[in-house]
């Protein structure tokens, strides 16, 4: 069995140990299916170059729905990365990175991120860039004698103000919260969450989005994150 296999066994076996990492309750809670593949005509570059109308155009969807959440895009060839250098080629002519690695949730700024396991703060970021992470946090978790990581992006300052690597964080205790546009890489406010299992030797960023035609190299190294989320079943 591969190293990507073992993983997902021990985290189907574990699923239901997990905390949620945002507030939600599924008793009372909605969550609403984000589509940002060029098949969702409502989205176009300038909208997606102003922030503002961004945000308008999320907690639009999320009324509409009267969803507390929009969350989605594992493995979604997504438009939307046209709009920031950061993800272009590095040479005139060759493949751009577009085939997103996390699960996004879309919600209010500076809502908690708790910790869906106990791990330790591997290393942290400010990823300051339009289009980034904005501030980052990862941890590392062992598992059944497996480790892995976590990827949290998009969060508020006040989240890495007094963190330190080799800090313990406990199963379910808050860590982070969701950015403002100016903390989160100019985003409107959500978590990307991302598992990875190799981090190739990056501290506070590991990319999240990749080339197509790398999808099955990273896809493999980034198993899908609801194995841990157990959020999209609640998603329509």
């Amino acid at each position: 069995m591969s190293r990507p296999e073992q993983l997902i066994s021990v985290l189907k076996k574990h699923r239901e140990e997990f905390h949620p990492v945002a507030p939600f309750n599924a008793a009372k809670d909605k969550a609403c299916l984000l589509d940002f593949t060029s098949a969702n005509n409502e989205i176009n570059e300038e909208m997606l170059k102003d922030t503002g109308r961004f945000i308008r155009y999320i907690n639009g969807k999320l009324g509409k729905a009267g969803a507390r959440y929009g969350i989605g895009g594992y493995a979604e060839l997504r438009k939307l990365y046209s709009v920031s250098k950061i993800f272009d080629a590095e040479k005139a002519g060759e493949e751009p990175r577009r085939l997103h690695l996390g699960v996004d949730i879309w919600g209010k700024p500076h809502t908690a991120v708790m910790a869906p396991l106990s791990g330790i703060v591997h290393s942290f970021a400010f990823n300051d860039r339009f289009g980034d992470y904005g501030a980052t946090i990862i941890l590392s978790h062992r598992l059944d004698d497996l480790s892995f990581y976590t990827l949290y992006g998009h969060l508020g300052l006040n989240s890495i103000k007094n963190l330190y690597g080799g800090e313990r964080i406990g199963k379910g205790d808050v860590f982070a919260e969701f950015g403002i546009p100016a903390e989160n890489g100019h985003w409107p406010p959500h978590l990307h969450f991302q598992i990875i299992i190799d981090l190739e030797g990056k501290e506070g960023d590991y990319p999240g989005v990749c080339k197509y035609s790398e999808k099955e190299k990273y896809l493999n190294n980034c198993p899908d994150p609801d194995e841990i989320l157990q959020m999209m079943k609640y998603a329509s």
